[in-house]
């Protein structure tokens, strides 16, 4: 899993595990290749054993849970050999499942000849080294798991450099554990330290580095950004964002009405990077439709903020299309997903249409119970075109409105005026007289100082 970089020719008078630590940070900037205490985790063609621990909910949920993490580590390019789940009421401190269910777990990694095991949460640097030295194998948590999907998946370079930055601020607090060499440290009082905390202090200081690094990078790119949504603004062209949970069909509704040719793949986080296109209502009226990157259940924190720039398209948007897989066995709770990290991006006010994608693999009992937790909810099928029509009919409705009434008559050779008018403003009545068209229409302020010489006067 993540990108395969070249490693250096090992001592052969390392022991295993120095040799372990010795393996650069894959994906990462090659300006840290001397790093050689972070083991970056690649999990692609590994076998792996999943473990989680179901601390809340019901038994169908932790299930749940536990078949989004296979398909995360099938997206990640591992073949997935057995899963466990312990029931808690905590995860454990010390090992996330507890020590007897840490023997338990080493038989089953054993027996199956597992390459890494793949725990569902967020592992502390403890519980990370802890596990490592229990069962001998590579442990990988969901976060870097999530994070190295991304890593393969970037392709432009600010979704490159985000996930770059996401993977440095989780890798900082693990430096120590990463790399059993780590463990023989020299002791030191005071100002004396021994040669180990030297270099993991030096190691610290360069991510910190690349990340001040990319930090400034991504500040250019978001101006860059800015810009573009500010002309966008100033024509005041209205904004739709598409967002919703991973593999909902995004990107297959924004190529269904617009024609845009983004990228459709039956995995997990296919497309990163945001898209916009331009489109029209029916009566002509010009909005951008917007695809970001899709959300999943406790997506990594170091994700959202990373990501933040790119999801200001969310927080600009004039209306969201919240898209929900109605196939999926449990759409509400992707609903829940989206508005959690909606919430967290500060977009959770921004006006939202909720849409029930793959309309045509649910029976109406399954929609008919979607709509009655969220009764303004419209079904789709980006696949077959069934409800798009129906769609852009309600987006038209829910366009923000223009706000100044204009009476004018525009002259046959200003056609210019006549376009800017359908595509700006809200037509209320239209016809032509000798002199021109004759409209009456909802405009913005910018496009009501052109029309004004060509205003009917006060009756």
């Amino acid at each position: 899993m993540g990108r395969t970089v070249s490693s250096p020719t090992p001592d052969p008078d390392l022991d295993v595990a120095e040799r372990r630590a010795l393996r650069r940070v894959g994906g990462l900037s090659t300006e840290l290749s001397d790093i050689s205490e972070v083991e970056y985790r690649q999990v692609r063609l590994e076998r792996v054993v999943l473990v989680g621990v179901w601390t809340e909910g019901s038994a169908e949920s932790a299930q749940l849970s536990m078949a989004e993490l296979a398909r995360l580590a099938e997206t990640a390019g591992s073949q997935v050999l057995e899963a466990m789940v312990q029931r808690r009421t905590k995860p454990d401190p010390a090992t996330f499942i507890g020590s007897g269910k840490v023997d338990e777990l080493g038989e089953v990694v054993r027996s199956e000849s597992a390459d890494t095991v793949i725990c569902d949460g967020e592992l502390s640097p403890g519980q990370l080294q802890a596990l490592e030295k229990a069962l001998k194998v590579k442990v990988v948590d969901r976060t870097w798991l999530i994070l190295d999907i991304f890593a393969q998946h970037a392709r432009s370079r600010e979704g490159k450099a985000q996930v770059e930055l996401a993977q440095y601020e989780y890798m900082l607090p693990r430096l120590r554990g990463w790399g059993e060499a780590m463990s023989r440290q020299s002791g030191g009082i005071g100002a004396f330290r021994g040669p180990g905390e030297t270099k993991l202090e030096i190691d610290r200081r360069r991510i910190r580095t690349q990340m001040s690094r990319l930090r400034r990078q991504l500040s250019a790119m978001s101006r860059a950004r800015k810009v573009q949504r500010s002309d966008r603004r100033r024509n005041e062209t209205p904004a739709v964002a598409i967002v919703g949970y991973t593999n909902a069909g995004k990107s297959s509704l924004l190529n269904r009405m617009t024609d845009a040719g983004v990228l459709v793949q039956d995995e997990l986080f296919a497309t990163l990077d945001p898209t916009v296109r331009r489109t029209r209502t029916d009566v002509g009226r010009e909005y951008t439709l917007a695809d970001t990157v899709g959300f999943v259940r406790h997506l990594p924190h170091q994700l959202v903020e990373a990501f933040r720039s790119t999801l200001d398209e969310v927080n600009d948007a004039d209306l969201l299309l919240n898209i929900i897989d109605g196939s999926d066995p449990e759409p509400l709770g992707q609903l829940a997903a989206v508005r959690e990290v909606l919430a967290e991006i500060g977009a959770g006010e921004v006006s939202e249409l909720v849409v029930v994608n793959k309309i045509e693999l649910i029976s109406p009992a399954a929609f008919a119970e979607i709509r009655h937790r969220e009764p303004g909810a419209i079904g789709v099928s980006a696949h077959t075109g069934q409800g798009i029509e129906k769609l852009r009919t309600i987006i038209a409705e829910r366009l923000p409105v223009p706000e100044i009434h204009m009476d004018v008559v525009v002259p046959f050779d200003r056609g210019e005026l006549t376009s800017a008018l359908h595509e700006h403003g809200q037509i209320l009545s239209s016809g032509y007289t000798e002199d021109g068209a004759e409209i009456s229409a909802l405009v913005p302020g910018w496009l009501a100082a052109r029309l004004e010489p060509f205003a009917k006067p006060s009756e």
